[in-house]
């Protein structure tokens, strides 16, 4: 009787604290990126955008990424917005996404959310929901799923981000339509940690040279499926 009351003690606390460990994280109010986006809206009422594109979407290392440049044989559309995380890009995703029919997506978001305290399993939940509004409309788009990067301001954080990058890559690696593009293991110098020359002062942010290393992996993956 006494093992039976300690099983069922152990069960409710083991309960307890599975409970606690994957209630979400408030997601951060969207409307902060309002002016940001009534930007993308008013630059496409006076300017066309090209058929079946190649859409880069995320946070401020898509908004910073030179796409057009880095890619100028593609039909590329940059809608990044800095801070975001992939719950605002969820909210914003028919004024950022689905208006423009893209036929390949690359998309870099996660960072943040690991900084805003959401754990692995939240930062899956809202992958999986933005994989499922894109393909519930657009089937055959295939979504490059650029993996949060390990960076010297906040390197604090790497054992979650990678958490999170092996539960996305597992989740991308069940479908054809999803890719996961290895963009992290190349940015480590040979003592273990991010190479410093790859990213801007603030530690966080690609320069110019962490650019040109995504584009000589991301290329020729969009190069093939395109």
């Amino acid at each position: 009787m006494k093992k039976l009351k300690l099983f069922t003690l152990l069960l409710v606390i083991f309960l307890a604290f599975q409970s606690f460990a994957f209630t979400p994280v408030e997601n951060p109010d969207p409307h902060r990126f309002d002016d940001a986006i009534q930007s993308f809206i008013k630059y496409d009422q006076k300017n066309a955008f090209p058929e079946d594109p190649i859409l880069f979407a995320g946070s401020s290392s898509i908004r910073m990424w030179m796409s057009h440049d880095a890619f100028p044989d593609l039909p590329i559309i940059n809608r990044g917005f800095g801070g975001a995380h992939i719950s605002d890009v969820n909210f914003f995703i028919y004024d950022v996404v689905m208006k423009y029919s893209p036929k390949i997506i690359v998309f870099y978001c996660g960072d943040n959310d690991i900084a805003g305290k959401k754990s692995p399993e939240q930062v899956l939940s809202d992958y999986k929901t933005f994989v499922e509004t894109v393909h519930k409309k657009f089937p055959k788009t295939k979504i490059v799923y650029v993996p949060i990067k390990p960076s010297i301001a906040r390197w604090d954080m790497w054992p979650t981000m990678e958490t999170t990058n092996k539960m996305i890559k597992d989740y991308s690696d069940e479908s054809k339509s999803l890719y996961y593009v290895d963009i992290a293991t190349p940015m480590f110098g040979k003592d273990g940690k991010p190479m410093q020359d790859l990213f801007m002062d603030d530690g966080l942010h690609l320069n110019e040279k962490g650019y040109e290393l995504w584009n000589s992996i991301v290329g020729p993956l969009l190069k093939k499926n395109y």
